[in-house]
């Protein structure tokens, strides 16, 4: 049923969506009309609330451009080629193919979310080397398992609550991930959603005739074997002894943040990872500046976009309008809806204001005092906007941008199948953030 259902949800998406870069741009206009109609804003302040915050995102759009290079230089490198390989050899037909790469999507996503997007991306291609499949549906496979990632361990809201002097604090003080990303309700959604989503993916699988299949060119995988080396400055580039001066350094800095000082992950340290792992496992400095050179390639998109969302985000701040639209969503909540309200109006609000952090920064002051005179429990609460952030990223291309530049896709090719997993993952979220 589902394989039917996913038809014409993919020729919608295909004849209606709009390259991200157009979308992040009618966003613009859609929340710059809001602002001025309901808020009733100046055209002038909402202009300057835009300029203002255009450039908000630029270190998180260096994360996030880090996040794809070094990803993919380490997914790139001799050692982890061949494990990716291996496992993709379990894969013995179409269907064995989507289900591997659901559940190690899911699995990454559960660990770091950018470690999901880009382990899932690069784990699609090599099956699709190997498997012939649906090359749209593999890699929208490879993108769905990210939904988990907000209650998994890099969840931003629940990790913010429970860190000493986060800004609600004063108000709710700290909350200890025992109650959010290790509590029943939610390990609950996430066992849940680890059944479902692959087996919803597996079951939209088109037939032979109806498949798109992987065009070569897009798993090649880049240039030629060099020439022999002749001038000293090409030793230096092959040089392992070079690269493994710099690069086991960073491995011990690693082991020290995350052994000794007991560190925990977060972008900086999955950057930081990924790179230096890279430096280690292509051996020579010429090798690593070769798969950077492919890498680089796909991060137009993040490069543009990402100060047109850090814009969006100034002019909903702002101009109180995020608060405004979270404000109606629950002004009819009671004490048994509130997480679902909460779960709902977050989704909508993560469309205009794609990060998680900066999610709760606007919705914490409407939520959790509804939460407080409704009687509710505020971890539940603040779970129900960490898991609305991640649930409409199966609507909104921003972060699905990663993955594409790495698989080669369009926006349009992937989201038809994301919207069949868009409307059954609410379902299960609500349910479970509603009676778990």
């Amino acid at each position: 049923m589902l394989r039917f259902l996913s038809r014409p949800a993919v020729r919608l998406v295909d004849r209606y969506l709009p390259d991200p870069f157009i979308f992040v741009l009618l966003l613009t206009v859609i929340a710059a009309a809001a602002a001025i109609a309901v808020e009733r804003q100046t055209p002038l302040a909402v202009m300057r609330y835009w300029g203002d915050g255009f450039w908000n995102l630029l270190t998180f759009s260096m994360q996030m451009l880090l996040i794809l290079v070094t990803g993919f230089m380490l997914a790139s490198s001799p050692p982890i080629k061949r494990l990716l390989q291996r496992l993709a050899g379990l894969a013995k037909h179409a269907g064995h193919a989507i289900l591997l790469v659901t559940l190690v999507s899911l699995v990454a996503s559960w660990i770091n979310w950018g470690f999901g997007l880009v382990v899932g991306a690069l784990f699609a291609k090599e099956l699709a080397r190997l498997v012939r499949v649906d090359y749209r549906l593999l890699v929208a496979s490879a993108y769905s398992g990210f939904v988990v990632w907000h209650g998994g361990l890099a969840g931003s809201i629940p990790l913010t609550i429970a860190t000493e002097g986060h800004f609600t604090a004063e108000q709710i003080g700290v909350i200890g991930t025992g109650s959010t990303i290790f509590a029943f309700f939610n390990l609950a959604i996430v066992l849940c959603l680890f059944v479902a989503i692959p087996l919803v993916n597996r079951a939209m699988l088109p037939d032979d005739n109806e498949s798109v299949y992987v065009d070569p060119k897009l798993l090649d995988d880049g240039p030629a074997t060099r020439a022999r080396i002749t001038r000293p400055a090409e030793r230096l580039e092959n040089s392992i002894t070079l690269a493994w001066l710099v690069g086991i350094p960073g491995v011990i800095f690693l082991l020290d943040h995350f052994v000794l000082r007991g560190g925990g992950l977060n972008l900086n340290i999955v950057n930081f990872m990924f790179l230096f792992l890279a430096i280690v496992l292509h051996r020579t400095p010429r090798s690593l500046l070769e798969s950077l050179n492919e890498a680089i390639k796909g991060g137009a998109g993040i490069v543009i976009q990402f100060p047109f969302y850090a814009g969006i985000m100034a002019i909903m701040v702002q101009s109180g309008l995020a608060e405004t639209m979270s404000e109606a969503l629950i002004s009819f909540a009671t004490e048994m809806s509130l997480p679902f309200w909460s779960f709902i109006s977050a989704g909508i609000v993560n469309l205009f204001v794609p990060s998680g952090g900066g999610q709760w920064a606007v919705q914490a002051p409407v939520m959790l005092p509804a939460a407080e005179a409704l009687g509710v429990d505020v971890s539940r609460v603040a779970m129900a906007v960490a898991w609305g952030d991640a649930w409409t990223n199966l609507l909104q291309p921003f972060w699905a941008l990663p993955v594409l530049a790495i698989a080669g896709l369009k926006a349009k090719d992937i989201m038809g199948y994301c919207l069949i997993q868009l409307v059954i993952t609410g379902v299960i979220i609500s349910v479970g953030l509603t009676w778990f």
